[in-house]
């Protein structure tokens, strides 16, 4: 009987305990109910056209531009808003034409808004065109319209071939002029495959010689060696610089080295050939790059190389700091072995293609001398699975980009495909596959 009634006491307890939770459920959803009641009164009543523009300020500089246009016609506040200053410091305007591009571009009515309430507002400009001519007529014409704007940076980026080639370059360099007349404080500048030329730079140097530190200017085929020399002359706060090897000479080295120019940061040359034997590639004389790297030690140098084989001859004859190297067409062993005697500040090596005599002895060298290669990159090569495991070892962890086409790697008596990734993987101290060729 005892047991019996311990039972049914424990029975009801337990009971009572699930309608307690039950209770309390319930008590919980009801709380929830109010609080969410409240809330939407809260929403209901609250009146958005009068939070303070600081707030909406900063929820718009979050949203996409068409969004904030719409979000603009909710109220008079809102479009106030739109409208400040702020919000238009920094714009892209995109053209393209539908018959050559499926990108979306920036609609007219925009631009004409843009240019009538905000071109005094800009201040980071850059305009990105498609290969048609249509367009960069277009941007030529926004940007002879900038007359009350003082730009900080511009950008002018061909997304596909050069367009603004096609123009006229009196109606390039009228537009470009414009806005160097009129920024006093031009610090960037991104004008790659245009036809700028050396009166437009003196344009440039004498309104903006204070503050310009970034010029990029590769394939702009009317600026003389004299041109560029200019501009390093007069702009001591340059602290980087892109360009093509024809502008490159000992003179403009130097002048980058002087006692008021201040230490360069980065410096890329692209030297392209388009027509083997057409194209004379001069030698910068070795005092040159050493007055250079002493002012400026800490420099990456970059070198993109597209020549043909044969033109490789006035290149990696003595030292030079170059820190960064891509071969974009095929380069021969001998070169490469050049590479690994004359550039001990090596960081970054990118090959796209050798040819069918294994690399092993000049990989070897490159790890040697080349004490602070960090990335290197093999495309259409070849290299023995021996020499390549060699290689990693002497360069250890410091290889954070190890990218080699497994075609590259070719097996013999010590490793074979299969074996190599867990021999370079222990050298690096981290998992390592080769890559492999997309098969669809």
């Amino acid at each position: 009987m005892r047991g019996i009634k311990c039972q049914n006491r424990r029975s009801r307890m337990k009971r009572g305990g699930r309608d307690n939770d039950h209770n309390s459920s319930e008590e919980g959803t009801a709380e929830k109910s109010k609080k969410m009641r409240t809330t939407n009164e809260h929403f209901q009543t609250c009146d958005w056209g009068n939070l303070l523009p600081d707030i909406i300020l900063h929820v718009f500089k979050y949203l996409p531009l068409l969004d904030r246009a719409h979000a603009s016609q909710v109220c008079r506040s809102w479009n106030q808003v739109f409208h400040m200053p702020d919000l238009w410091r920094c714009f892209e305007f995109e053209l393209n034409q539908p018959a050559t591009s499926y990108l979306k571009a920036t609609h007219p009515e925009l631009i004409k808004q843009i240019i009538k309430r905000h071109s005094n507002h800009l201040q980071y400009v850059s305009f990105k065109v498609d290969s048609s001519k249509e367009s960069a007529e277009a941007a030529c014409d926004i940007l002879s319209q900038l007359v009350n704007c003082s730009l900080k940076t511009l950008g002018l980026i061909s997304t596909a071939r050069p367009s603004f080639m096609d123009l006229p370059k009196s109606h390039f360099i009228s537009a470009l002029t414009v806005v160097f007349v009129n920024s006093k404080s031009l610090s960037s500048l991104k004008i790659d495959d245009t036809p700028v030329d050396d009166p437009s730079l003196k344009v440039l140097v004498a309104n903006n010689s204070d503050t310009l530190k970034l010029l990029k200017m590769s394939s702009c085929p009317h600026v003389s060696p004299a041109g560029i020399l200019c501009v390093a002359d007069q702009c001591h706060g340059l602290r980087e610089l892109a360009l093509n090897y024809h502008l490159l000479s000992d003179e403009l080295l130097l002048a980058l080295s002087s006692e008021k120019h201040v230490r360069l940061e980065h410096l890329r040359i692209d030297v392209v050939s388009e027509n083997p034997g057409q194209t004379h590639f001069h030698t910068i004389q070795k005092s040159s790059w050493d007055a250079f790297i002493r002012h400026s030690p800490k420099v990456n140098l970059v070198m993109y190389f597209f020549l043909y084989e044969e033109e490789f001859d006035p290149f990696f004859r003595y030292e030079i700091p170059a820190t960064h190297l891509y071969f974009g067409r095929s380069v021969s062993k001998d070169v490469l072995g050049r590479v690994g005697m004359t550039c001990p500040r090596l960081v970054e090596l990118v090959v796209c293609a050798n040819g069918l005599r294994p690399l092993d002895e000049e990989l070897i060298r490159i790890a040697e001398r080349c004490k602070n290669l960090s990335a290197i990159g093999l495309g259409e090569c070849e290299v023995s699975c021996s020499a390549f495991v060699e290689f990693v070892k002497m360069c250890g962890g410091r290889l954070s980009q190890l990218s080699i086409m497994e075609e590259v790697l070719i097996p013999d008596q010590k490793y074979s495909l299969e074996q190599i990734h867990w021999e370079v993987s222990k050298h690096l101290g981290r998992v390592w596959f080769p890559d492999m060729m997309p098969t669809w």
